[in-house]
Formats: C-alpha cells, structure tokens, sequence
C-alpha cells in the first residue's frame, strides 16, 4: 500500500492519503516547541529508534512543580528537568520525548525519533510524554490532556506510533506512583489503554 504524507508546517496539520482507497485523513497536529525554542543544551550523544513505527505511548507527570500554567513558566521547567537528568542522573539528555505543559504548550524533548530516558527497559519500543505537573491528587487541566492526546494521533500520522498502539503509564512498567493516580486513572479510559 502506498502511503503519501503532506506535512503543511504552518497550520500544523499533516494529510495522509492511502491510495488506492484515496481516502483523506486530516489529524490537527498541535504546535511543538523546538529545542532551540525553549533553550535546550546541546545532547551529550544521540541514539535513534531502530524501529518505527513503536508500539508504546508511555505516560508520565514531572511532579514538580505542582503545576505549570503560562509557557515561560513550562519551559524554565522543561530546561531544569533537562539540566537534573544530565547533571545529575547522567543521562545524555532530558529523559522524555514531549513534555506538556498546563495551558497545552507541547515542548520538544528528544523528540519521534530519538531513545528516551523515560521507561527503563522500554525506551527504545515507545515514546515518553511527560505532563508537567504533580497529578496524584489532582487531574491535569482538559487543555492539557487534549494537547497530548492531540500529539498522540499526530504521532500515528506521521508514521512514529503504531496504529494499534498502547498506552501505558510509568507505572504499569515499573515501580512507581508516576503518572500520579488522578492522571493514570484517566488514561486507564483512553481507548488504547
């Protein structure tokens, strides 16, 4: 089957068409915020995926902050979980591949096609989107989940994500209270749980 992608960078929304079936699906891709946007520090090394389309969309929360509400804010976060998880942890970037933030910024971290530090044992099979905030006792704002969900269908679109793929929280693949129980008991209703 001959799959042809048109990507229109402007309004953000990718166009597949499977031939012969011409059939057209418009996914409303939401804008990303590259690594030059929000400062990003140079990686130590890449490794790319193998693999792609990956079967896994895993799902975590930053816990701190509690929370993040404007995109100045959500990004000084993003640039200090990328400072911890190379200065401290020693890892070769920040861990995740998007990071979203509370009023629905998504920010590139090591984006579709590189292996994340998100899900260990698992990085190199599936994509980590963290939300930026503390979700044990409190749920993400509508706009949040949204913007992730949004990014996950883009995601399937452009190639990065099976169709069929899972979703699955941190903690379903190790020890952990990540994504927080009020997050993981809403992606629990996500239809690819």
């Amino acid at each position: 089957m001959l799959l042809l992608v048109w990507v229109c960078w402007i309004c953000s929304t990718v166009l597949v068409n499977a031939a012969p079936t011409n059939v057209n699906r418009a996914v409303q891709c939401p804008a990303i915020v590259s690594r030059s946007g929000w400062g990003a520090r140079a990686p130590n090394y890449v490794t790319y995926l193998s693999q792609q389309p990956v079967q896994y969309a895993f799902i975590h929360h930053s816990a701190s902050p509690s929370e993040c509400l404007t995109r100045d804010r959500c990004a000084a976060a993003v640039r200090s979980f990328q400072n911890y998880h190379m200065d401290t942890r020693g890892w070769a970037d920040v861990g995740y591949s998007f990071l979203i933030g509370g009023e629905g910024t998504v920010f590139e971290g090591r984006g579709w096609d590189r292996v994340g530090a998100h899900t260990g044992g698992y990085n190199s099979v599936g994509l980590g989107f963290c939300f930026i905030g503390n979700f044990q006792n409190q749920s993400p704002p509508q706009i949040q989940l949204d913007a992730a969900q949004r990014l996950i269908d883009c995601g399937v679109s452009l190639g990065k994500l099976r169709s069929d793929y899972t979703v699955r929280g941190h903690r379903d693949m190790s020890s952990t209270d990540c994504p927080g129980n009020n997050l993981y008991s809403i992606i629990r209703g996500w239809s690819h749980y």
